[in-house]
C-alpha cells in the first residue's frame, strides 16, 4: 500500500494528491498537522529536511512533490499524466518548472501579506504582482484555446499548475483578462480530484488562525 504523508492546505501536497485519484490508484492519506509532528523521530527518518509530502510505496521513500509526480509515472503508466509527443511533453515540464520556480517565488509576498505573515512594502508588492502577471500571460499564450495544456488529456501540468492557481482569490490574484486560463480553470474545479481535495473555509480559517498565533508569539 502506497502511504501519502500530505497537509491539505499545500498545493505541493494537493499536486500528489490530485495526481493520484486521477490515477485512480489505491493509497492511504496521512495528514499532517503541523504542530511538531513533522519534526517527530519516526517522520524525520522518512525526510530529515522535514518537508512534505512523502510518499512511501512498499517500504520505499520519495521527497520533492516533482520527483513524487514522476516516480508515480514511471512506476504505474496506467491512466497515464504524461504525454508522449515530445512538444506536448515540454510544455507540461515548462508550466511545471514555470510555476515552481516563477510562479510561486512571486506569490510569497502576496500570501505573506494575506496570512498576516509580515509586513510587504508598496514596491515589493507591485513587483509581485508584475512578475505574476509575466508568468500569466505566459500560460495563456502557451494554453490557447486547448482544454488543457497537453492538449485533450489532462495531464501533471494541471495537478502542478492548477493547484496553486486555486489558491489565487485567496491572495486577491484575478485571471479576469486570462480567459483561457479561467476556462481552463473552471473545468478543473468540476473534477472528482479538485473538489475532493479543494480546502474547506474552516480549514482556511483555522489556518490563518495558527499562523496569526504563531506571528504573535514572535
Amino acid at each position: 500500500m502506497i502511504q501519502f504523508y500530505h497537509i491539505p492546505l499545500s498545493f505541493n501536497s494537493r499536486r500528489i494528491w490530485v495526481a493520484l485519484l486521477e490515477k485512480e490508484m489505491s493509497f492511504e492519506a496521512i495528514e499532517m498537522k503541523l504542530d511538531g509532528d513533522q519534526f517527530a523521530p519516526s517522520f524525520l527518518e522518512l525526510n530529515p529536511f522535514h518537508h512534505i509530502p512523502v510518499l512511501v510505496d512498499h517500504g520505499f521513500r520519495v521527497i520533492e512533490s516533482l520527483a513524487i509526480l514522476d516516480y508515480l509515472e514511471a512506476k504505474y503508466p496506467l491512466n497515464s499524466l504524461s504525454p508522449e509527443k515530445p512538444e506536448s511533453l515540454a510544455i507540461v515540464k515548462m508550466v511545471n518548472m514555470v510555476t515552481v520556480n516563477e510562479l510561486v517565488p512571486a506569490m510569497n509576498p502576496l500570501s505573506a501579506k494575506a496570512l498576516g505573515m509580515r509586513e510587504v512594502g508598496e514596491e515589493e508588492f507591485k513587483k509581485s504582482q508584475e512578475k505574476i502577471a509575466t508568468v500569466l500571460t505566459f500560460f495563456e499564450q502557451l494554453l490557447g484555446d486547448k482544454p488543457y495544456f497537453a492538449g485533450e488529456k489532462l495531464s501533471l501540468a494541471e495537478c502542478v499548475l492548477g493547484t496553486v492557481v486555486t489558491l489565487f482569490p485567496l491572495i486577491d490574484v484575478s485571471l479576469d483578462n486570462y480567459p483561457n486560463l479561467q476556462n481552463w480553470l473552471t473545468k478543473l474545479n468540476q473534477r472528482e480530484s479538485f473538489i475532493k481535495t479543494a480546502a474547506t473555509p474552516e480549514m482556511i480559517e483555522s489556518f490563518k488562525a495558527k499562523i496569526k498565533a504563531a506571528t504573535q508569539k514572535k
